[in-house]
């Protein structure tokens, strides 16, 4: 009984805390991410306030956050959208992964800690945060420019990507050997192929057989179903976030909108709580050491991204300007680093002070780079301000 009083206090104590660090992010204009994390170390073993009664609870949360946050960029996207992205996009996306993994994989094999943790760290610095990133393009009012498409489908590769990228890194962290890789493997793309295809061809039937206008039974029916085939990928060794992404890329249209208006608060209830448990899991006293290549891979990976955006754009027929907001804009690191992390801690520890750390400083500077790489590119090249290119290329009609 004592226990669970103590465990109901130090939970109402972190969820009033995250709270008011969002309410305090909003004030800023800066994402509540860092802030997340740095609450996680401040609770955690090291900090100034250890928890012990609720840890095991807020894994459990963790866990689920991590499942909701991949569900709801699925119901982001439709099949017909991620075909055709992948199909245009492809060329963007290999100069992403070349640009942007290569420097986390060196920068584990130059520290030692050998090609398992080089496969993690690629991935840590490769993926863009799509959460920071859609609202920094919001707060910028730059949705309707010529050059966020760019960015969206460079994002959208890279969510791609990731239902590919987590089984073999699932399987590479539990030694499974090439025999057992490549099974893993064929079972992820198969997986992934199957879910494309039914969403194609069959769209409309499964989010007709889960759609109720009932907003209670259209959450349970969705939640339920995303937790089921999560824990069933999860026992085929792929993936629990790899089965959420593809729940919801199979639903579409109107269920879809209405499970992602029910889940939202839950994913950002779960998502917090995912950040701070990562925080949770690392020793403060780990981050000195490994500070300075988390600068050095900052820096390097900052500059990389911006040269993706930039090639990015170009491909796209953009003029300079907005290939240099497209390059800063997708500087930001996040979430899905995170994630990666927290998968690969359990066999390189020194990944999680390190992830936490360059997420920090990727976090902060995203926004930074978003407002003033074109600016700053300007001055150095001595080129006039051009006009900001909009989608809409002519002035709407004057209402009558």
């Amino acid at each position: 009984m004592h226990n669970t009083a103590t465990m109901l206090i130090e939970l109402g104590a972190i969820i009033l805390a995250l709270g008011l660090l969002g309410r305090l992010a909003g004030r800023v204009g800066f994402s509540p991410i860092p802030l997340y994390l740095l609450a996680g170390l401040a609770f955690g073993h090291g900090g100034f306030l250890p928890l012990q009664a609720s840890e095991e609870f807020t894994a459990v949360g963790a866990e689920i956050g991590v499942i909701l946050l991949l569900l709801m960029l699925g119901l982001e996207y439709s099949a017909s959208e991620l075909v055709t992205n992948l199909k245009t996009q492809y060329p963007s996306g290999a100069v992403d992964f070349v640009l942007n993994a290569v420097p986390g994989a060196v920068a584990a094999l130059i520290l030692g800690w050998g090609p398992v943790a080089a496969v993690a760290l690629a991935g840590v610095t490769w993926i863009s945060s799509s959460g920071v990133i859609a609202k920094v393009l919001g707060d910028l009012r730059r949705l309707g420019n010529r050059e966020t498409p760019v960015v969206l489908g460079v994002l959208v590769i890279e969510d791609l990507a990731m239902a590919v990228y987590l089984p073999i890194l699932t399987a590479v962290l539990a030694g499974a050997g090439l025999a057992g890789g490549s099974v893993t493997l064929l079972i992820a793309l198969g997986t992934v192929g199957a879910v494309l295809y039914l969403a194609l061809r069959h769209g409309r039937l499964i989010s007709r057989a889960v759609s109720s206008d009932n907003a209670e039974m259209l959450l349970l029916v969705v939640l339920g179903l995303t937790l089921l085939v999560a824990g069933l990928t999860q026992e085929l060794q792929v993936s629990a976030a790899v089965g959420a992404f593809l729940v919801g890329i199979a639903l579409s249209g109107e269920v879809a909108e209405g499970a992602s208006n029910l889940l939202t608060p839950l994913r950002d209830l779960f998502a917090a709580v995912f950040f701070v448990f990562f925080g949770l899991s690392t020793d403060p006293s780990d981050i000195p050491p490994v500070l300075v290549p988390a600068l050095l891979l900052a820096l390097v990976t900052a500059l990389t991204k911006v040269a993706t955006g930039w090639y990015a754009a170009r491909r796209a027929g953009i003029k300079g300007g907005g290939r240099w907001r497209a390059g800063g804009t997708l500087v930001a690191r996040g979430e899905f680093s995170i994630v990666i992390a927290g998968l690969a801690v359990g066999v390189e520890p020194r990944i999680g002070p390190l992830a936490t750390a360059y997420v920090l400083i990727l976090v902060v500077v995203g926004p930074l780079t978003a407002r003033w790489t074109e600016p700053l590119a300007r001055k150095l090249t001595g080129r006039p301000e051009t006009p900001v290119e909009t989608e809409r290329t002519a002035p709407e009609p004057a209402k009558v």
